[in-house]
């Protein structure tokens, strides 16, 4: 099969000939990737930032946001069977250790995560197992969803853990409202009252972001924490969503938060930081996020199905992956993601 490869970080990914994945056990699962996002993620892998923390070997298959068509399943597998459409959970999980057992797979003690520390998606097959497929409803295809599956459930998951301190009159600030942020403007807006506040340098996200329901827009030009604190007299948000998390964004979400209220970190590639005297002082919560559970993303299917979210995407075939990581690379995919089609 074709499959886009990591072979030395620093360089380029190449699109080769590898051998099939093959079922063994019995709750794997074969699927056939009818579509595979192309992530933020994706560079940083080739630019090198995972390589301490994957402790992948090279050379391997990258992508971590896939759907398709299950192809094959193992002999104890229930759930899906040869034909079903389906959307990958990003992690492959045990299902055993205490976090699985509480709901709370994302951060299994056995897991595994696919196109980060060992074969992903960026290819014709990608194996699986049954704990990290979801069905997905007739109405929805692999392409329109495929980046969900890591942009969308990173995002869902940030606004779920946010929805409790969102009751009606207080503001939510999302901070970049491209591939994830525009999604988890969507859910905001699906799972909450308050009164959004996108902010982004793009008068195009902007304007989409608009057309998507945002009730306010503030242009990233230099005075946007101020433009901010107007809308919110004065005070700052209840919560603030950074997509960004780099290029001065982690200092100006701090700065949108009211006391006692959240900044939510979600993009990342900066640094954080903040006087101790100030948390205590304001008593603020910085809160991360690391994708989001396999309840999150059934979730996220069923609101996607109800037509309350959907991707902006454009679509490559397989051979252009590449293109498709320089486009990314290049933010020329403005407001939405990009979707290699096998």
């Amino acid at each position: 099969m074709k499959a886009v490869r990591v072979h030395a970080y620093g360089e380029p990914a190449r699109i080769e000939s590898v051998p099939d994945p093959v079922v063994r056990g019995p709750l794997e699962v074969l699927v056939e990737i009818n579509a595979a996002g192309v992530c933020r993620t994706d560079l940083h892998i080739l630019e090198g930032q995972w390589a301490d923390k994957s402790g992948v070997t090279l050379p391997y298959t990258i992508g971590h946001e896939n759907a398709g068509t299950v192809r094959e399943v193992g002999s104890a597998v229930s759930g899906v069977r040869p034909g079903d459409k389906v959307i990958l959970h990003p992690l492959v999980t045990c299902g055993l250790c205490r976090p699985c057992r509480s709901g709370d797979d994302v951060h299994c003690e056995n897991s595994s995560f696919p196109g980060i520390d060992t074969d992903g998606g960026m290819a014709e097959l990608m194996l699986t197992n049954a704990r990290s497929v979801v069905r997905l409803s007739e109405q929805l295809a692999p392409a329109d969803v495929a980046a969900l599956a890591d942009a969308g459930l990173t995002a869902y998951h940030a606004v779920r853990k946010a929805v409790p301190s969102l009751y009606p009159g207080t503001h939510a600030v999302v901070i970049g409202a491209g591939g994830l942020g525009h999604i988890g403007l969507q859910a905001l807006l699906a799972l909450t009252p308050a009164r959004t506040i996108v902010v982004d340098r793009s008068p195009e996200v902007l304007r989409l972001a608009g057309e998507l329901g945002a009730h306010h827009t503030v242009h990233a030009d230099g005075s946007q924490v101020d433009a901010v604190r107007d809308l919110t007299r004065g005070a700052g948000a209840q919560v603030v969503l950074d997509f960004v998390g780099e290029h001065g964004t982690e200092s100006d979400g701090i700065a949108m938060t009211r006391d006692a209220g959240s900044y939510f970190v979600i993009g990342y590639g900066g640094r954080v930081d903040v006087p101790t005297i100030d948390i205590i002082s304001r008593e603020i919560n910085v809160i991360g996020n690391l994708v989001g559970s396999y309840n999150d993303l059934d979730e996220l299917m069923t609101l996607t199905a109800q037509g309350k979210v959907a991707l902006r995407t454009r679509t490559y075939p397989l051979d252009a992956a590449l293109d498709a990581l320089a486009d990314l690379d290049a933010n020329r995919i403005p407001g939405g993601r990009a979707i290699l089609v096998p």
